[in-house]
This record gives C-alpha cells, structure tokens and sequence, in this order.
C-alpha cells in the first residue's frame, strides 16, 4: 500500500506549483481557492478567495466555480491539501490549475497581502447556506448584506413582502416608517400583520413579525408621518430606500431628499391588477420627476380604497422590489435604472419600458436649481392618491 509520502509525489508529478512571487500578480485576474478548514479560513485569507474546504471540493467546485477554463491558484497552509486539490480539479476538467508552494503560511512570513475575513457563526452559516452556496453571494455577499441598511417607507402592501425577505435575506438593518394602526381591511394584502394586531401601530406589528423571523435584523422604527421637516434624517445613513408610499406629495419629496442624499431609491405602485417597479439611481437615470413631471388628475388615479387592488398583487410587485434591492446591496445583474418594469396579473405579462433622464428636469437636470426640501401637499391634491393613506403602503 503506497504512503502518504509516495501519494504526494504521485500528484506533484501531475501538478504545476507556483511560488508566492509569482502568484501574487495574479490577484484579481485569476480565482484564489482556499481549500483548507472553516477555522483556518477565518484566521486569515489571500484577498479575493474563494473557500471551499478540501472536503467539500467535488460536490461544491462546480456551482461555485462554472468556468472550467477560468485560471486557478489553489492553496492552502502549507501547499500540501492544495497539491491534491489541484489534482482533483484537474480531473474534474479544469484546465489551468496550480498549487501554492508553502501555502499560505509562506505567502505571510513573506509579507505578501493577506485580510481578516468577517466571519458568520455557525448560526448564520446554517441560516444562509443557500447563499454561500452561490459564487455571486458566499460569505463575503453574505456578510455585505448584514452591513446593510435598507429604509422601507410603508409597511403596508409593498412594504410586508419587502420586509420579510429583506429580513430573510439576512440585511442587517431595516428601517421602517409608517404612522397607521392596523385595520382589518389591511389584511386581505399586508402579511406583515394579523388578526392579533388589529389597532396595534404598524410599526410595532411589523418589528415583532421581522424580529420573530430573524433575530439578526435590527429594526429600527418610525411612527410618524415623513414631511420635509424630518426627511432627511430620517434617509440618512441607508444604503437603500424601498418606496412602499402610496400618494404623489410623500413621493415628490422622496425623490429631493434621495437626489441631496445620493441614496438609489427603488420604487413600486400598484392599481387593481397592475404594477410597476423601477430604480431610481441618483444622476445615473432618470428621478421620479423625469417619468411623471407632475401628478396626474384625480380622475386618472383613484386610489385602491376607490376601485380595489388584488391581495396578491403587492406581494408580487414588493417581492420584486426585493429583488432589485439585493441587486444594489450585492452590485449584481443589472438593476432596472432607466426601466419601468410594468405587470399585468389578468395577462399574466411582464413588459419593460425605457426611460431617459430628462436633461430639462427640474430636480436632476443639466440646469436645474439647488434642490430645497419642501412640502407638495399645494401640488398633489389630497385625494389624487393610489392608495389608502398618507405614508403607509397600499
């Protein structure tokens, strides 16, 4: 039976090795593939990494590394796991592949660029498995989200699935503004609450859903109304406003104080069966003004109260919402600036419409004033609204 020695030089004779000197231009152009234990990963890492435990190698490489032509530097402490790893890989299909000499105990006595990685605990790893399974999250999009805070304005239709899984999700702050109670004609659509909470504050109902379902989260509160005497500060310090608002004064003011903060803002409405959803990314697209320059006439917009809107219909349209919210958190895929992203649930249809930044707008425009901070309420009359209240979500 051969030894462990002879099984090593079996599969050097099989692998190219690499020194540190001659690795460490490759960061940022090839994938770094640390293959030892969870323990020593959180030790310390070479920037960039992938992790995947020797272990876990077969069942994992795949899904996390889809490339098969993609170039590899597989290490370890000290360039031993590493060697029979590049083995493996080169077995699996991949094709160009080395091993770190000395590993990464040789790349630090060297004084070559190591980092702490920001560590979950167990709980979280098991919590957000499905996440560190995907190469476009892992730990590190894992870890970006917990660092996260996100404004959900409402928490209402839009605002309950957006809540939920933003929380699911794993972001580590949401926030959340809305002045109502609840009332029993909320609970055809705002899953956030129940029958239990019936005349309890919304935001109250809603942090013991959020906190229930993930303890991770810190939920921070509003109960009052969002004028331009507290919008911004109320925005300020998040990363992410989820526009759940329902009337055209709140919305106008949102998109001044986002546009001062530079904060993207994603925006969604809903009417009876319909729905929109797009992003408003500060100067890079188009602002709220720029697609609706003024609000349109009553007749045109009865709210929800008025002519209805299917249960389900936010839940669709805040979901997605969701989505393009993870977009921005992880930069990935590409989020819906300057897109109108419009549903139809009786066609079941989506349909996407381009939108152009107005170089003529008042607010973002090439020559637009200085953004003041103002009340629309002589602007938007009081009843053109889509929904049914003043910041709470349809």
């Amino acid at each position: 039976m051969p030894s462990f020695r002879d099984l090593l030089n079996q599969a050097r004779e099989n692998v190219r090795e690499i020194d540190p000197a001659d690795a460490e231009p490759l960061l940022g152009q090839a994938v770094f593939l640390d293959v030892r234990e969870q323990d020593e990963y959180d030790a310390g890492i070479l920037p960039g990494t992938i992790h995947i435990p020797r272990g876990h190698l077969e069942s994992q490489v795949e899904s996390r590394i889809p490339d098969r032509q993609v170039p590899i530097v597989a290490y370890c402490a000290a360039g031993v796991r590493s060697v029979f790893a590049a083995e493996t890989l080169a077995r699996l299909g991949y094709t160009d592949v080395v091993s770190l000499a000395g590993g990464f105990d040789r790349w630090k006595y060297e004084g070559r660029p190591w980092v702490t990685p920001a560590v979950l605990s167990n709980d979280q790893r098991d919590r957000y498995k499905r996440h560190l399974l995907m190469p476009e999250v892992g730990a590190a999009g894992q870890q970006r989200l917990l660092d996260s805070k996100v404004l959900l304005l409402g928490a209402g239709g839009l605002g309950s699935p957006a809540a939920l899984y933003l929380a699911a999700a794993g972001v580590g702050t949401l926030g959340i503004i809305d002045m109502d109670v609840v009332d029993s004609s909320n609970l055809q659509r705002q899953i956030l609450h129940n029958v239990d909470r019936i005349g309890e504050r919304k935001v109250d109902s809603a942090k013991k859903s959020i906190t229930a379902l993930n303890p991770d989260v810190d939920v921070v509160t509003y109960d009052t109304r969002l004028g331009a005497d507290n919008i911004l500060d109320v925005i300020d310090g998040y990363d992410v406003i989820v526009d759940g608002t329902d009337n055209f004064p709140t919305r106008y003011l949102l998109n001044d104080a986002s546009l001062l903060k530079r904060i993207p803002v994603v925006h969604g409405s809903i009417f009876r069966f319909e729905g929109q959803v797009t992003v408003f990314r500060p100067y890079e697209g188009p602002c709220y003004r720029c697609l609706l320059p003024e609000p349109p006439p009553p007749e045109l917009a009865p709210s929800c109260a008025e002519a209805g809107v299917l249960g389900v219909l936010p839940g669709i349209i805040g979901c997605l919402q969701t989505v393009e919210t993870l977009k921005l958190l992880l930069e990935l895929g590409d989020p819906l600036v300057g897109r109108l992203l419009a549903y139809d649930a009786l066609e079941e249809s989506f349909r996407t419409f381009k939108l152009r930044r107005d170089p003529h707008c008042p607010t973002c425009g090439d020559d637009a004033p200085p953004i003041t901070i103002a009340e629309y309420d002589d602007l938007c009359l009081p009843h053109a609204v889509l929904a049914d209240g003043t910041v709470t979500g349809h």
